[in-house]
């Protein structure tokens, strides 16, 4: 009998970067308009959170301080934040602003994600 062993699925240090998270020039900008309309900087939380029709769900918000155990993704001086609980789930994503026919929003691109719903706010990995 043989014995096979894997790695487990993720292996990311937050500390070490290498996460390969990313924030593109349009939510850049989209963050920078965000935070004049407010009159101050703000920032975009992404979290991955159990549920929604796919089995994960991004939650996306914006806050004005990050918590002491953040990742920070920077661009153009502009700042997404997220937890390490959610950092193995969005490894290699880009996060970015749309702004179509479908409406405007801030979108992760997730390359791990093997399947998602039709509007873009669940998957699968």
């Amino acid at each position: 009998m043989s014995t096979v062993q894997s790695a487990p699925a993720f292996q990311i240090s937050p500390s070490a970067g290498g996460h390969g998270l990313t924030l593109s020039e349009s939510a850049a900008r989209r963050l920078e308009t965000l935070g004049r309309d407010e009159g101050h900087p703000v920032m975009l939380r992404v979290a991955v959170d159990g549920g929604g029709c796919s089995g994960f769900q991004y939650r996306l918000e914006l806050v004005d301080a990050a918590e002491a155990d953040d990742i920070r993704i920077e661009a153009e001086g502009q700042t997404a934040l997220v937890d390490p609980v959610s950092l193995p789930f969005l490894k290699g994503s880009e996060i970015a602003f749309v702004d179509d026919l479908a409406g405007a929003q801030f979108v992760v691109r997730n390359p791990n994600a093997a399947s998602s719903c039709g509007c873009g706010v669940s998957f699968s990995i």
